[in-house]
């Protein structure tokens, strides 16, 4: 099997090559060192299997498995981490293994001849069950065929048609299929909802005009503008009061 390894610290990733390395029959096809470069580097060299830290900067182990599972051949991907066993619990049902730190080559042997390599629909069962984890920090879109991601930050607004969700960002936009109802859950700490098709970001609001009999919220730094809608006119009014 094709292993990467995802960790921020050097002798982490040198001590599981050099595991690997000594399990004779795998291949190890690269290393990364936070979620970011794990999502190219599985999209790039397809590997089987991917052993992944949990807390690294930028982007943990947690957010990158779930934009993984988006892939259309998700490698499997065993937990490698410092956490005790009490805390490891929530993965348990997660359809992935776990490797405590400092992982032991019996235990490293184990979990990779007991994983199989996922089908896309049960990577993303998995997928959703790490969703109920913690808020992603970056909205993960495929375009022209590559899985590219979007910073929670950089976006203005979230708006529905049909099937897909359209997210307005600063370098333009991109289309997802996550539904609106499950991304109100995940941020509504930083996104309002002012229509049943919108959510916009709390910190990109500019202000609300009238149009004849519609109103419509203005952003910060862009042209847009969305309807809102008379059920969340009151709230919408009341957060840009507080602005």
């Amino acid at each position: 099997m094709k292993i990467l390894i995802v960790d921020d610290e050097k002798p982490a990733r040198d001590r599981l090559s050099r595991m690997v390395g000594e399990l004779g029959q795998h291949q190890l096809v690269g290393e990364a060192v936070n979620g970011v470069e794990a999502l190219g580097m599985s999209q790039s060299l397809d590997p089987d299997i991917v052993l992944m830290d949990i807390r690294m900067p930028g982007m943990d182990g947690i957010e990158a498995a779930r934009h993984i599972a988006r892939l259309d051949e998700p490698p499997a991907i065993i937990f490698t981490t410092a956490f005790s066993d009490h805390a490891l619990e929530a993965f348990e049902t997660h359809a992935v293994d776990y490797l405590l730190k400092p992982v032991k080559q019996e235990r490293l042997q184990a979990a990779i001849d007991a994983t199989i390599r996922p089908t896309r629909a049960q990577a993303a069962r998995s997928g959703k069950a790490l969703s109920g984890l913690e808020a992603r920090q970056h909205i993960c879109a495929r375009v022209r065929g590559s899985l590219v991601l979007v910073p929670i930050d950089s976006i203005y607004y979230f708006h529905a048609e049909l099937k897909y969700v359209t997210v307005r960002h600063r370098e333009g936009e991109v289309l997802i299929e996550d539904a609106l109802k499950a991304l109100e859950n995940e941020f509504g700490d930083r996104f309002v909802r002012i229509h049943r098709n919108a959510l916009v970001s709390l910190a990109a609001l500019g202000g609300m005009q009238s149009d004849n009999d519609r109103h419509l919220v203005t952003f910060r730094d862009i042209d847009d503008k969305l309807e809102i809608s008379r059920r969340h006119l009151p709230g919408v009014r009341k957060i840009i009061r507080n602005l």
